[in-house]
């Protein structure tokens, strides 16, 4: 994207050709940037299955096999709504959010993945801000984020859990139940769980990272603010202490129930 337009000689020409020449520059210049419009993914990379991968991530991550069953729409949204809880929060300004910074995360059940609380407050604390308050700023419309984003997610994830309670129940009253597709609906309520469970551990780090890096904010530069980062933290922490959804631990995950 250039820096900077020329701007265009309007000598000896109709007005009406230098407007549309500018919008012709403008629209080009837009256009070279991969994030979309203000940060936003791209719609020629968005799919319906976009974040499948979640649920082959997490159990394949305990050493179990994945669903060849299709995604419910209530899957696919408890996927959608996962991913921005479990993706690490990245501190910096929504409009350098691009198109590139979309990845594959790991599942916090393999071993060699190490989960660094610093890495968020470092970043935001390192990366050049006009002033300290934007840091605080920042930080504050992350913890808001996630605030704003746990009620959905959870409405989604009892909904889905629900559905699996019934489906686990039908198997034994479907007739001529096939061992692949007894083992594929197990897969899937097994995907499901941990995708939950998943987002469960993250919100734990997601709230430590903050911690560290409020902090730090305030050793470095105080500011008034502080208080309502501070007041946001303590409010997702109370939230992910009492998650309204109770799973189940699945084989080989390690993980005890959640209340």
């Amino acid at each position: 994207m250039p820096d900077t337009f020329h701007l265009i000689p309007i000598r000896r020409q109709p007005a009406t050709s230098v407007s549309a020449l500018v919008l012709l520059a403008t629209g080009l210049a837009l256009g070279g940037c991969s994030g979309g419009d203000f940060g936003r993914t791209r719609d020629d990379f968005r799919n319906d299955d976009m974040h499948s991968w979640l649920g082959v991530e997490a159990t394949g991550s305990v050493g179990l096999k994945a669903s060849q069953f299709q995604l419910t729409d209530g899957e696919r949204q408890l996927r959608d709504q996962a991913y921005p809880l479990i993706e690490p929060p990245h501190s910096r300004p929504a409009w350098k959010a691009v198109f590139g910074n979309y990845q594959v995360v790991a599942s916090p059940w393999r071993q060699k993945v190490a989960f660094d609380r610093t890495a968020y407050g470092r970043q935001l604390i390192d990366e050049p801000h006009r002033s300290d308050g934007s840091r605080y700023s920042i930080l504050i419309d992350d913890v808001r984020d996630d605030i704003t984003r746990f009620e959905p997610f959870y409405t989604t994830a009892a909904r889905v859990l629900d559905l699996d309670r019934k489906r686990n129940a039908s198997l034994a009253h479907v007739s001529q139940l096939s061992p692949r597709e007894r083992a594929d609906a197990v897969a899937r309520m097994e995907e499901n769980t941990l995708i939950v469970q998943w987002v469960q551990q993250c919100q734990e780090r997601r709230i430590s990272s903050y911690r560290w890096a409020l902090e730090r904010l305030v050793v470095q530069g105080p500011n008034n603010i502080a208080a309502e980062a501070d007041r946001l933290i303590n409010e997702l922490a109370a939230l992910a202490a009492n998650p309204p959804v109770v799973t189940q631990p699945v084989a080989g995950s390690a993980l005890s129930s959640r209340g």
